[in-house]
């Protein structure tokens, strides 16, 4: 048998890698909205002071993989020198149970879920849509940069952390990497910085009930990605412009579970459960938000993994192929490569 493919973060970088995993987790979103793949809920143990280990399976059986990531949360590891979460997820072949490939399951994380924000941005903006603004400094928010700027011809990225000194680290990884001209700038309040941009993300490690960017501030017509705080009641967006907006969530059953904002304008009578759209009716055409401001609140699930990995590993092998490196899989006597997702 061969031996899986190893997938580092190194592997995962460049826009041609997350246009890729855009792609197939818009295919994926469409299956799943129409029943055709499903997500089971993570594995969740705690254990120790706030440490966690989550595993989380799933299968896309359209493309005949599946996967399961195993990821751990330590939030003493900063203090250590060390990253918040480690994990490693492993692809497999259904047809013949094989582990196609082991991936980088920290770096994954970023990276899948900054390309399903990208993937609704890429639905819920005009082409030419050129300000971001970025609530948050950390790795996720770094990501999102990335994504966004692989399907929109950013000019102008607005920052905003509570702690500044990551800000400005932030703005100097995005002057350093960002494609073409970029202007950055650091601003002094979240107000400020999502001020009349088309494009606002966030990505904060909130765990309160206090958004942290107001309804008032959105400007009408903006596409808002909200990635989520801490803990399923914790809330970054104001939950009153779900009201007006119109509110795409990866599953609807999902984000009732554990989005913040969502349970929060259900709370209060502001939305009717109804009144989500699921991404996949998004990427298909069936949701229509020309001309108004729309929201992605995003869970995470880990169906959005199985098809990040797949999207990677076929680019890797392709890139080893056109390079003259060793083939990532044999392959077999009828010429096609076994584990081919």
């Amino acid at each position: 048998m061969s031996a899986p493919v190893m997938v580092r973060a190194a592997d995962m970088a460049g826009a041609r890698r997350m246009l890729r995993v855009v792609d197939a987790l818009g295919a994926m979103f469409v299956d799943l909205a129409a029943g055709r793949t499903r997500s089971p809920a993570r594995t969740v143990v705690e254990h120790g002071d706030r440490r966690v280990l989550l595993v989380s399976p799933a299968v896309w059986e359209q493309r005949a993989v599946g996967s399961v990531k195993v990821t751990t949360l330590t939030p003493d590891n900063p203090v250590r020198g060390l990253p918040l979460i480690h994990g490693i997820v492993a692809l497999t072949d259904l047809e013949t149970g094989q582990i196609t490939a082991l991936l980088d399951g920290a770096e994954l994380t970023a990276v899948r879920t900054g390309a399903v924000a990208a993937l609704a941005t890429r639905r819920c903006t005009p082409d030419d849509a050129d300000d971001l603004a970025v609530i948050g400094a950390g790795v996720q928010a770094h990501a999102l940069v990335r994504a966004v700027t692989a399907v929109r011809p950013i000019r102008t990225v607005r920052l905003y952390s509570r702690t500044r000194a990551r800000a400005e680290k932030l703005a100097g990884l995005i002057r350093d990497t960002a494609p073409g001209t970029v202007r950055v700038r650091v601003c002094d309040t979240a107000r400020d910085a999502v001020a009349d941009a088309a494009i606002i993300c966030t990505a904060t490690s909130t765990d309160g009930s206090v958004p942290v960017v107001r309804a008032d501030w959105v400007a009408p017509g903006a596409h808002v990605n909200v990635i989520g705080g801490t803990h399923p009641d914790a809330v970054e967006l104001d939950p009153a412009l779900l009201a007006d907006a119109v509110t795409v969530v990866e599953d609807r059953t999902a984000a009732l579970d554990g989005a913040g904002e969502v349970r929060a304008a259900l709370a209060d009578g502001l939305i009717k459960a109804e009144d989500l759209y699921e991404l996949g009716g998004l990427v298909s055409g069936e949701v229509d938000v020309t001309g108004r401001t729309s929201v992605l609140r995003t869970v995470g699930m880990a169906i959005e993994d199985t098809a990040a990995a797949v999207a990677l590993f076929e680019e890797h092998r392709t890139t080893e192929q056109q390079t003259g490196g060793p083939a990532a899989v044999p392959p077999t006597k009828e010429g096609v490569p076994d584990g081919h997702a």
